[in-house]
This record gives C-alpha cells, structure tokens and sequence, in this order.
C-alpha cells in the first residue's frame, strides 16, 4: 500500500462495503479494494486488523481503522489526514 493510499477490505455483496468505496470514488480518493470472499488471507487480515469479522475494514495510511463506518466517520478522518 502506498503512502497516500488507503484499504477497503469488503464484499460486494455488502451494503456498507459499497456505500463506502462510493463514497471514496466520488471524493476521488484513491483507494485499494480488497475482496474478502475471494481471498482467504484477505478475510484472516482484516479479522487481524479489526478484531471482528464486520465489513468493510477501512484501513487509512496512518495505521489507523474503521469497521463498518457511516460517511461521516469515514470523511472526518480523510479530513483528518489532508486527503480532501
């Protein structure tokens, strides 16, 4: 992952996964999308993270996360990090 970057670890299937990289995009925030329902250790590393199993696993540059964060959470700490 690089400096600017943060993670999205979700599922396509999930409501909240969605809204969030949305979200990103329209912020064009420049994100990495990591699908866990394709990738096993994607699932083991955002239970790492978390501590849950609760999607998304929203993973910004500074080492700092969320699990399932509303919008407002998530543009709070883009704020934050002076990423818009």
């Amino acid at each position: 992952m690089n400096e600017a970057a943060i993670r999205v670890y979700g599922a396509d299937w999930c409501r909240d996964c969605r809204r969030t990289k949305k979200q990103l995009t329209e912020l064009a925030v420049p994100f990495e999308y990591v699908d866990v329902e394709h990738d096993p250790a994607a699932t083991e590393r955002a239970r790492e993270i978390s501590g849950r199993t609760n999607i998304p696993v929203v993973v910004y540059p500074d080492g700092s996360h969320h699990v399932e964060p509303d919008d407002a959470r998530v543009e709070a700490k883009l704020r934050e990090l002076s990423l818009i």
